[in-house]
């Protein structure tokens, strides 16, 4: 019979953990809904700031449009598997907003994302500030999983829930 671990980690070392994931990490799986209820994944790359996760966008997409209809979102964050016991990421679950040139905020959350944006990009849509929204998804709760601190007897998958 084997033991599973139940131990749960301090919320400021959870935390760390999840900032770590955040910052060595820049793709997602958005997770919206379409004004029909029906989902609609979407793998985006993120820039992060604390618990914060930014994106990029055309502001006609599908996920835009439907942040816009409904703000409540998904994301799951995750590393590359090496085997079966080095899972790692984070589910966060919280709301989004929309944030288009002018808005407040959005100069903000754009000085974040600009100094990031590679110079292939740069030729893309990204190259002109106005023809782009950004998704700032805010976490209510994250659902982090790492397999590996079972090895120190913490249950693989911990709660972090934000004010």
């Amino acid at each position: 019979m084997t033991i599973k671990p139940t131990r749960t980690l301090e919320p400021d070392r959870l935390a760390e953990r999840v900032l770590n994931l955040f910052a060595s990490l820049n793709m997602c799986v958005l997770a919206t809904s379409d004004p029909d209820g029906a989902p609609h994944a979407t793998p985006v790359r993120y820039f992060s700031r604390e618990f914060t996760l930014i994106f990029t966008s055309l502001g006609s997409s599908p996920k835009i449009r439907n942040l816009r209809a409904d703000p409540r979102v998904s994301a799951g964050v995750f590393a590359p598997l090496a085997g079966p016991e080095s899972s790692r990421g984070a589910q966060l679950f919280g709301t989004a907003r929309v944030l288009a040139p002018g808005d407040a905020g959005f100069d903000e959350h754009w000085a974040i994302v600009s100094p990031r944006i590679d110079e292939a990009e740069r030729a893309s849509f990204l190259a002109d500030p106005s023809r782009c929204v950004l998704g700032v998804i805010s976490s209510a709760r994250i659902v982090y999983t790492d397999h590996w601190l079972k090895r120190d007897g913490y249950a693989p998958r911990q709660t972090l829930t934000l004010p």
